[in-house]
């Protein structure tokens, strides 16, 4: 099985994007709910056996089972019939909202640190559908011609939504089918993750043709055996004089305001531009490699350590992985 994530860009109409911000806040209020009883039950074991504290003690039943994922998610049926604003969103973006909250307590129990924190209003970006009974891009037909590949050529078509235009630059595979999608919002506007699979099994790589050798640094971002060397690129430091400019405003402003949500977005442009050229870098420089051998072989470190050292600002802005 082979599963790829292709990424497009979404542009809905007025109406679809004021209904998706209603949806990302009801989950975030619905994440916090769940959150807050899962800490709620953690609280009221947190009591020695023989004593109590002398402040407070939280009190709950000791049969009162824990708040797993399965509970919560059978409670959310009677929890639609309390809050309408619940019943307005498709069930299954709710469950894998909840979902998403068991994923990190579970991460949290494994490694022992990241207990999952409330969202604060503004920080739910993403909502996901996890599956489709057919292929919701569809092609848009105009009096019985289909228009050319243009940007109002594709429709998503997503439950409680409806269309929304796509711009599909890259076409999917024949032999791959749709399993989920993922809208996620960005300041510079809204965007498809959208995961499809075959079971075409790819075969392992055997080394053959010209092999070359990479070594990745701060000073130098790569050299090969071939002695071609790309000096290195700070984009986060070339950026950081206007991101330190933005972050002052920012500042200044009343929370939850009408400026400071203007600020705020403002800031944010600013991280997506610094991302989107350091993607745009990397997968230019990645397709130069692949046109210089036919196999390429990299050298195995975890670039998680060296972001822990004194140049982890600069490693992570490098973003070798």
């Amino acid at each position: 099985m082979t599963t790829l994530n292709y990424t497009y860009r979404l542009y809905p109409d007025i109406s679809q994007v004021e209904l998706l911000n209603e949806w990302l806040e009801t989950c975030r209020l619905s994440y916090n709910y769940a959150l807050r009883e899962l800490k709620d039950w953690i609280a009221s074991r947190k009591c020695a056996i023989d004593r109590c504290s002398l402040q407070s003690e939280y009190i709950m039943s000791a049969d009162c089972p824990f708040p797993g994922y399965h509970q919560q998610q059978n409670n959310l049926p009677s929890a639609k019939k309390v809050f309408s604003r619940l019943a307005a969103l498709p069930s299954q973006i709710l469950q894998t909202n909840i979902r998403r909250l068991h994923d990190a307590w579970d991460f949290f129990k494994k490694r022992g640190f990241g207990f999952p924190r409330f969202k604060k209003y503004g920080q739910m970006k993403s909502i996901l559908f996890p599956q489709f009974r057919t292929n919701p891009i569809t092609r848009e037909i105009a009096g019985g011609i289909i228009p050319p590949a243009t940007l109002l050529g594709w429709q998503l078509k997503l439950p409680k939504l409806g269309n929304v235009q796509i711009n599909l630059h890259r076409p999917i595979p024949d032999t791959f089918i749709v399993k989920q999608v993922r809208i996620v919002k960005k300041a510079v506007g809204w965007f498809a993750v959208i995961s499809i699979s075959s079971d075409i099994e790819i075969p392992q790589p055997i080394p053959h043709g010209h092999c070359i050798g990479v070594d990745l640094g701060l000073l130098n971002y790569l050299a090969t055996s071939d002695i071609f060397i790309e000096p290195g690129r700070k984009f986060l430091k070339t950026a950081h004089s206007r991101l330190k400019v933005l972050q002052k405003r920012l500042s200044k402003k009343t929370k939850r305001s009408a400026n400071y949500e203007k600020a705020r977005i403002k800031l944010e442009k600013q991280h997506n531009h610094t991302a989107f050229k350091r993607k745009d870098y990397q997968f230019k420089l990645a397709h130069k490699l692949c046109d210089m051998a036919d196999s390429i072989f990299v050298e195995d470190i975890d670039f998680r350590i060296m972001a822990k050292g004194f140049l982890g600002k600069h490693t992570i802005d490098a973003a070798f992985g």
